[in-house]
């Protein structure tokens, strides 16, 4: 009789146990969780902005980036190895390389020597960015996308070295309709302020379609490459295209950064579809933001999430308005859709994946 009892009592407790990890996490949990933004850009040393990582109970993965809007890279790296130097647990940088000299004698050699010396000072990943496929060009003046061959070499020593590779290839699939088709309020001023992305004033570039192919073949020959498809793989658009791509390539996962409010379109039109696909998915999905520290510019351009000025601040609001929309069923304003925007209520087990043991496994973080 006793040993019963003790039996339903550790069942009951199990039962509770599972029952509160079913019911999800509350805003008051946010700063208590451990959670890791995979895809943030710090472009300033500022040692400030560590503590308000530390309250908020974050760690960063700062990508380096080809892009003309930010500093060169080599002052990115500058930045991104003294942040490291001032906080090793919570700071983290992914290194990148240039496409200057791409398809010339010895580019490759180069590249590799390049990024080895990145690893030796801390990187623990790669970016590849849009500027392959959309922009780059080989020493011939012909297009470079991302299955060429050329990149075998250095395809080959990540896999080697066992280093993630993060690739944003193409856009959302907004960047392809009229202003006035686009889904999201966020991607209507990006694109209206970089017209040289937006390819709808472009058909002569490459279609959407096409640079999804290229991805996926690149993916489908590297399958040792673990791979993180940046901006939910540019399949933001739709949960059951990237499903299909989850299922097509089981080396991949994607992070989040730039595209809650594509999801929230989404999951506004039908919330149990979106919740399921999370669930499903739990182990395939980082968190990022694509929150980025750059020096002040009254002439800079618009970015995606935007900045407000406040840069502690922005990225305060932005993480607790991101755990509300996944951890929690609470409603809020989302003014890149231009409505509200019920949340996911994910469980307490499927929030610790997307926010923190995802990315540990990924990036092979210490716990």
């Amino acid at each position: 009789m006793r040993m019963m009892a003790r039996m339903l009592l550790l069942t009951g407790s199990a039962l509770l146990i599972g029952a509160a990890r079913e019911a999800g996490y509350s805003e008051a949990d946010f700063a208590k969780v451990a959670k890791f933004d995979a895809h943030f850009h710090a472009n300033v040393d500022d040692r400030r902005f560590l503590e308000l990582v530390r309250r908020d109970g974050f760690e960063l993965l700062s990508i380096n980036v080809d892009y003309p809007d930010f500093p060169p890279l080599a002052e990115q790296a500058t930045v991104a190895h003294r942040m490291r130097a001032a906080d090793p647990k919570h700071f983290h940088f992914a290194t990148t390389f240039s496409m200057q000299g791409f398809g010339t004698p010895g580019w490759t050699e180069r590249t590799i020597r390049a990024l080895d010396a990145a690893f030796a000072e801390g990187a623990i990943a790669v970016k590849v960015w849009k500027n392959i496929g959309m922009v780059a060009k080989d020493a011939d003046g012909k297009r470079v996308f991302l299955d060429d061959p050329r990149f075998d070499g250095v395809m080959a020593h990540l896999e080697q070295r066992g280093i993630p590779l993060i690739a944003h290839q193409a856009e959302p699939k907004n960047c392809w309709l009229p202003l006035d088709q686009m889904t999201t309020e966020n991607d209507r001023s990006y694109f209206r302020e970089h017209p040289e992305y937006y390819m709808y004033l472009h058909p002569e570039e490459p279609s959407y379609e096409a640079l999804m192919a290229a991805r996926d073949r690149f993916v489908a020959r590297h399958p040792k490459l673990a791979f993180d498809g940046a901006h939910m793989a540019s399949l933001e658009w739709s949960v059951d295209e990237l499903a299909r791509f989850f299922d097509r390539y089981p080396n991949t996962v994607v992070d989040l950064a730039a595209r809650m409010s594509n999801l929230q379109v989404q999951s506004n039109a039908d919330l149990a579809k979106v919740r399921a696909f999370f669930i499903k998915y739990q182990d395939r999905i980082l968190y990022g933001t694509d929150l980025t520290d750059s020096p002040p510019d009254p002439a800079a351009r618009a970015q995606n999430p935007p900045a407000t000025g406040n840069f502690a601040e922005e990225a305060d609001r932005v993480w607790r308005a991101d755990w509300r929309y996944l951890a929690t069923p609470l409603s809020q304003r989302v003014d890149a859709i231009n409505a509200d925007a019920k949340g996911l209520n994910l469980p307490r087990d499927v929030i610790d994946k997307i926010y923190w043991k995802n990315a540990q496994r990924f990036f092979h973080l210490k716990g």
